[in-house]
């Protein structure tokens, strides 16, 4: 493609960019989008502040980078075997003893077990 044509051809994407632009710009749901973020932007200025700021007093907690998100810590079970008498105290389900139980008497059994949960 010759220099010309490529010059032609952005001209002609530069109007069309242009006319999408004016017919944006004449929408009411711009308009208040652009004044509001013109106003949160005087008032960033006027105190100082910077978006992360901002966002960090809307969503105090979720937004934090000094705070990790922690999941909520599992409950404590506890499992006697009748058999053998042995007590396992476990978080999860992944055990080695537990699971070692599991595969010789069945979960159902094994859950029947539980004797304290805390």
């Amino acid at each position: 493609m010759s220099l010309l044509r490529h010059y032609q051809l952005l001209q002609e994407q530069a109007a069309s960019l242009s006319t999408e632009l004016q017919a944006l710009e004449s929408r009411d749901e711009f308009k208040k989008e652009k004044d509001f973020l013109d106003k949160l932007k005087g008032l960033m200025q006027e105190f100082d502040k910077s978006g992360s700021d901002v966002l960090r007093l809307l969503s105090p907690g979720e937004n934090s980078s000094e705070t990790p998100a922690r999941r909520k810590k599992r409950k404590l079970k506890v499992y006697r075997n009748p058999i053998s008498g042995e007590t396992v105290e476990t978080r999860g389900g992944n055990h080695k003893i537990l699971k070692k139980w599991k595969d010789q008497h069945g979960a159902e059994t094994v859950d029947s077990w539980l004797i304290e949960e805390r």
